[in-house]
């Protein structure tokens, strides 16, 4: 059993940054396909970003140029850089990881953005 536990999320102002960082029960090399996903009120969940099959970074649309996701494998985390942020940016922030077929989320941390 996996656990991922994300933290960082917080209230800023449009134009801010915020570091979200995820931290993994397990070596993050054990885990593939990491990554950001977000939940704004009343709406499905959206992928930010994730690692792909191959390594590779893919973001979404949204957040493109404002978003970058980052390993740290002495902190065993997996971490987003949002900077920015903008009100349509509020959301539940989740990260993502799959281990032998098995997917794992955790409980999420809230981004709000306001004047």
């Amino acid at each position: 059993q996996v656990q991922l536990v994300e933290s960082g999320g917080g209230s800023v102002q449009p134009g801010g940054s915020l570091r979200l960082s995820c931290v993994a029960s397990e070596r993050i090399f054990t885990l593939t396909s990491m990554g950001w996903y977000r939940q704004a009120p009343g709406k499905q969940r959206e992928l930010v970003g994730r690692f792909t099959n191959f390594g590779r970074l893919y973001y979404n649309e949204p957040v493109k140029g404002r978003a970058t996701i980052a390993k740290d494998n002495a902190q065993n985390s997996l971490n987003l850089q949002m900077n920015n942020l903008q009100p349509e940016d509020t959301a539940v922030y989740y990260c993502r990881a799959l281990k032998d077929g098995t997917e794992y989320w955790g409980n999420g941390t809230l981004v709000t953005v306001s004047q």
